[in-house]
């Protein structure tokens, strides 16, 4: 039965999210946590592992929650799951693309989705930084401030800054995660 449930999720999940793995780790958190297969920290952890590692977010985290409920074979249901409808609809427009793109109608749904998908990311975004920062986790729990996350989100933001204004270019995301893995290493061995 937890195949049928892994499989199922994830091919929810991959049908109805619009804007890649940041806009829909809402409703994977959603999803997981209601079903009892993760918590909520753990699936934040999760997250910023995903972040850090090749491949798409939502495949990095079904593939880890179907490996952690159902091994192998969940895994690679639960992958397949949230690939399957990308991959159908991709198919779908492919095949009709080229007339598709004309109709104003088509042109509208397109332009009503891009500013949801903004505030959905935008939304993950300050969820992950009161989970983070702040140790919310929902209403009537409090908060528990972490010192640490804070000064390692000034020092990401301040080297990002600086190589911005110095360089005049973007500094790697690849080069953020691995500095902020190496702060983190720093941070979080200090004994409090």
């Amino acid at each position: 039965m937890i195949y049928w449930d892994l499989f199922l999720v994830f091919f929810k999940i991959g049908a109805v999210s619009f804007g890649g793995g940041y806009g829909m780790i809402s409703l994977l958190q959603d999803e997981v946590v209601a079903h009892g297969w993760l918590t909520k920290e753990m699936l934040m952890n999760f997250i910023a592992v995903a972040e850090s590692t090749p491949g798409p977010i939502a495949v990095n985290v079904a593939t880890f929650v179907g490996s952690s409920q159902g091994g192998v074979i969940g895994a690679l249901l639960a992958t397949f799951g949230v690939v399957l409808p990308s991959f159908v609809i991709i198919l779908l427009i492919a095949a009709i693309m080229h007339n598709l793109l004309k109709f104003r109608g088509v042109q509208a749904v397109l332009g009503g989705i891009r500013p949801s998908i903004v505030g959905l990311v935008l939304g993950t975004a300050f969820t992950m930084l009161l989970t983070a920062v702040f140790g919310f986790s929902s209403f009537g729990k409090g908060f528990s401030f972490d010192w640490r996350a804070l000064v390692i989100l000034f020092l990401l933001f301040v080297v990002w800054y600086v190589f911005r204004k110095l360089k005049k270019a973007e500094l790697s995301p690849i080069a953020l995660i691995l500095l902020s893995a190496v702060l983190g290493m720093g941070f979080y061995a200090i004994p409090l």
